[in-house]
């Protein structure tokens, strides 16, 4: 009876013993797959390669690595090495945006762009144009121009009747009496009748080009206008 015991004692303390080294090992390659998983998003493919093969050499020969699983950590890498490599990709296309848009905003210094606003710079013996974005039909469509500083009226324009669409206006820098006014900054206010009701229009005013600030990150490119009035590069509809 006691060589049985002895002997059950010890079948049983090797089965302990075994069943703990599986365990051991098991716990060791999931957490050794799971850290081969994090790190493949920084791993070059000979890098991958020789961590794979690492990964087989110290498995668990009870639970060999199966094929699908190996395809499947493959196919995982392809995916990420894919995804960077289209990230360079979208980043390379960004900066030859960003340098043609660059080159072009650099053109446009002392030329004329339409943007709109409501503030145009009258130049000494010009004047200021621009179009009103007009909604609906009316019957009776006119322009307000204040000055820009003192919100001082100086002239009513009245277009009459008109369809949809952007209608054309130019003013020459006189007042309602005819008088012609000092250059500066000036708004322009359009309003329109539609429906018995005097509906406000918004305006796009043709503005001089003096300088561009490149994007800096956060700010995008700025097309800087006469008149101390910046606008991004994408606000601007039309180069006159």
């Amino acid at each position: 009876m006691a060589v049985t015991s002895s002997t059950t004692d010890t079948n049983n303390q090797y089965s302990f013993l075994n069943t703990g080294s599986t365990s051991t090992a098991t716990s060791a390659t999931t957490a050794a797959s799971r850290a081969a998983a994090q790190a493949k998003m920084n791993l070059n493919a000979a890098d991958f390669l020789k961590l794979m093969t690492t990964q087989m050499t110290h498995q668990d020969p009870n639970e060999p690595m199966k094929n699908g699983e190996f395809l499947a950590e493959m196919a995982q890498f392809g995916t990420v090495s894919g995804i960077q490599d289209l990230q360079t990709s979208f980043a390379d296309f960004a900066t030859s945006i960003q340098s043609a848009q660059s080159m072009q905003a650099a053109s446009l210094v002392g030329h004329y762009v339409s943007v709109s606003t409501d503030t145009g710079v009258l130049p000494a013996g010009g004047s200021i144009d621009g179009d009103v974005n007009l909604a609906s039909s009316t019957s009776d469509l006119q322009y307000t121009v204040t000055d820009a500083t003192t919100g001082a009226t100086i002239k009513t324009v009245d277009l009459g009747n008109q369809s949809s669409g952007n209608i054309p206006f130019s003013w020459d820098g006189t007042n309602d009496a005819g008088t012609q006014v000092s250059p500066g900054s000036y708004k322009i206010a359009a309003t329109a009748m539609v429906d018995g009701k005097n509906v406000v229009q918004t305006t796009d005013i043709n503005s001089k080009v003096e300088s561009v600030s490149m994007a800096n990150g956060t700010t995008p490119m700025q097309v800087n206008l006469a008149g101390a009035k910046s606008v991004a590069f994408s606000q601007v509809k039309q180069i006159i």
